[in-house]
């Protein structure tokens, strides 16, 4: 099962990123003004994968990634990848979770885990 991410940029900008089962980022996508723009792309996604062309590309020192897009409008830039086995394989992965993918949103800055002085303290008071 894959995941999207979203998070926010330092200049403000929203992104959201799709890691795969094993927590790995598969594509992040373009910056968004509005939040509610990574939800709606996130949705079309999870709604109809096939709508989206997967056009592969290559680095001039021969490492293989794919630019997620429709209407010709660049959504996402994957992750490298060594051989394009292994970018088909980030690919099919894509069509086969990204219907069931889980979304989290970490974009308001909120910390999931207490205070590390909270976790210290608390440890210190186990020990004694």
């Amino acid at each position: 099962m894959g995941m999207f991410v979203i998070s926010k940029r330092n200049n403000g900008d929203y992104k959201f990123v799709f890691t795969s089962r094993k927590g790995k980022t598969i594509f992040t996508s373009i910056g968004c003004k509005q939040k509610s723009d990574c939800q709606r792309i996130i949705e079309a996604i999870t709604e109809d994968v096939h709508k989206f062309t997967f056009r592969k590309n290559a680095t001039p020192s021969g490492k293989h990634f794919f630019r997620l897009s429709i209407g010709g409008l660049v959504l996402a830039t994957s992750r490298k990848y060594s051989t394009p086995l292994m970018l088909q394989k980030g690919i099919d992965e894509i069509i086969k979770y990204v219907i069931t993918a889980e979304i989290l949103d970490f974009s308001e800055g909120e910390s999931i885990f207490p205070p590390e002085e909270e976790v210290f303290l608390s440890e210190e008071a186990k020990a004694s």
